[in-house]
């Protein structure tokens, strides 16, 4: 009879799951070991737990199928927690089994006890202990089920010497497959959602995460309604591309045409998206909300129509009951103040005459230009983010994964590794910062060891950049943010990595095309400006206030060349070009 580990095993393979992300540990023997023999199932071997759980989440939001994380006990599925709150936040289909010290021990403060299931609670849809072989079958299903269902962290804890016991007789493996199902609001609804569309007078849509597999219905949508189209972060690489209507990127990373969209409208209606910042949302619109959760409806503005369902699902019902607009007014204006917000940006990102520290803006247009059209890109929080929203296009075929809702660092790397692992024959590139990179600099290693040929380019600019623009806005003199970094195309050489540090723009783009043509895993190492500021698209009172201080307590403090060098990098460029 088999154990229950190969019971596991074989249920993940009927339910299409290839891999499993993780570091082994003794309490994890009876689960490694069935993997071991089915021979089938990979077991892909990181550094750091938080690297399997970020992994997986990368893999599920790439897929939209389940992937498995696992952490052996104590310390080992505690590393994981970072990572699973990441994929919970994103809202992907993660199977992460926890190992547990054994049964007999549980409550005596045993070596390496903890209680996982409490621990992961916060960031899972379903958390449970197998307490028995038993109860095992029962609760990985229970588990799988609920995290391609509801699309978040499910957590199996499981006793070490569980997964040594056989399973009960007559075990079968189960199939767990997401359900197919049509999700729209009822016809009433859809009425009155078409009556206010209609009364607007200049209705502009915000498009996020939750418009995928909806392009082209949602291309159609604004044109029936002369709306410009704003996307969020998430909603970028399903939004944006071959989208007339498109007018940018709102929020604290995005530019001034898509915060101008939709401050002006009367009408905003809201697919998809969760966008939690509420200075940018318009103060007297109309809001109409869809979301296939509904508990997320009005939890960032008012919303005078609240309606749940899939955008995919539901554009095709609502648009039979618009009647098209004939105004372009408030659309065209939106248009021609995005050609010149783009036209501003895109002035940003040259070779500004071979200056040195490079602007980051150059790094990530020129990788843009340089990378596959089915490139999948990964970004870590911070500046390298900034850089991706205003830099990097889309074209319903690449993709762009980021810690977009959690906002944690050093997710770039890992998230790579396992959009590589899913697809070993597509490009793969991460834009990391140099703080990001090195919290998990120990991934490098596995670049080389699962010959992973993911492409790394450091924005290294020697601080914790985006920490320093919120000490800035904050009015707070600059500490505690310096980051003193060895040559890090040096370490990656020392790995065993293709490696080039870029110091000059001239030098740029010959290290990316190398870096992209190698076969196998490369490092570009880029020294960027530290000063180079990304200034959001509005800027409160508040923060100008605080922008001044920043200033006057610089000085004060002895520090006048920081600001002298924000002023070169920032100002003067700015009046050349």
């Amino acid at each position: 009879m088999h154990s229950i580990a190969d019971h596991v095993i074989a249920t993940l393979k009927a339910s299409g799951v290839h891999r499993l992300y993780g570091l082994a540990g003794d309490s994890l023997n009876g689960l490694t070991d069935a993997i071991r023999r089915d021979g089938e199932v990979d077991w892909v071997h990181v550094r750091h737990e938080e690297s399997a759980a970020f992994a997986a989440a990368a893999e599920a939001g790439l897929t939209g199928e389940l992937t498995v994380c696992v952490g052996s006990c104590g310390p080992g599925n505690l590393h994981l927690i970072n990572g699973l709150f990441d994929a919970q936040r994103s809202r992907v289909p993660v199977l992460a089994i926890a190992a547990q010290i054994p049964g007999a021990e549980i409550g005596t403060g045993y070596f390496q006890e903890t209680r996982p299931q409490e621990l992961f609670r916060e960031c899972s849809v379903y958390a449970e202990v197998v307490g028995s072989p038993e109860s095992a079958p029962r609760i990985l299903e229970a588990a799988m089920r609920a995290a391609v269902e509801r699309r978040g962290v499910a957590v199996v804890v499981v006793p070490g010497e569980v997964f040594l016991a056989k399973a009960p007789h007559g075990t079968a493996p189960a199939v767990v497959r997401p359900a197919r199902s049509v999700v729209r609001p009822d016809d009433a609804a859809l009425q009155e959602a078409a009556d206010l569309l209609n009364a607007g007078r200049k209705v502009t849509i915000l498009a996020g995460a939750g418009a995928a597999g909806a392009h082209d219905d949602l291309v159609r949508l604004a044109g029936v309604l002369k709306a410009p189209v704003v996307h969020a972060l998430r909603g970028k690489e399903y939004v944006a591309y071959d989208n007339p209507y498109d007018v940018g990127m709102t929020g604290l990373l995005g530019f001034a045409s898509g915060y101008k969209a939709i401050e002006e409208a009367d009408t905003l209606l809201m697919l998809g998206t969760d966008f939690p910042y509420r200075q940018f949302y318009p103060q007297a619109a109309k809001v109409i909300q869809l979301d296939l959760r509904g508990e997320q409806i009005g939890r960032r503005t008012r919303v005078d129509l609240p309606l749940v369902g899939s955008v995919r699902d539901t554009l095709p019902a609502l648009l039979p009951l618009l009647a098209g607009k004939e105004d372009r007014g408030h659309l065209d204006g939106a248009l021609a103040h995005y050609a010149r917000t783009r036209r501003s940006l895109d002035a940003l990102a040259v070779n500004d005459h071979e200056r040195t520290p490079i602007h980051p803006q150059f790094v990530a247009s020129t990788l843009d230009r340089l990378a596959g059209a089915d490139t999948v890109f990964t970004t870590d929080v911070g500046s390298p983010v900034v850089w991706a929203a205003r830099y990097l296009t889309f074209n319903g075929r690449r993709r762009l994964l980021g810690s977009f809702n959690h906002g944690t660092m050093a997710c770039a790397l890992p998230h790579a590794i396992g959009a590589q692992t899913a697809f070993p024959g597509r490009q793969v590139v991460a834009l990391s910062g140099d703080g990001g990179l090195t919290m998990l600099l120990g991934e490098l290693f596995t670049l080389r060891q699962n010959r992973l040929p993911v492409k790394v380019v450091v924005f290294n600019n020697g601080s914790l950049n985006f920490v320093e623009l919120e000490m800035k806005a904050a009015g707070i003199v600059n500490f505690a943010t310096d980051l003193d970094n060895p040559r890090l195309a040096d370490v990656g050489e020392a790995i065993g990595l293709w490696s080039r540090r870029v110091e000059r723009p001239g030098e740029l783009e010959d290290a990316l095309v190398g870096a992209l043509a190698h076969d196998g895993p490369a490092l570009v190492e880029v020294m960027t400006a530290r000063q180079e500021l990304s200034v959001p698209p509005t800027i409160t009172a508040e923060q100008a206030k605080g922008f001044t201080l920043y200033a006057i307590r610089t000085v004060l403090s002895g520090r006048g060349g920081e600001l002298l060098d924000l002023v070169s990098t920032n100002v003067a460029r700015r009046i050349l070009h």
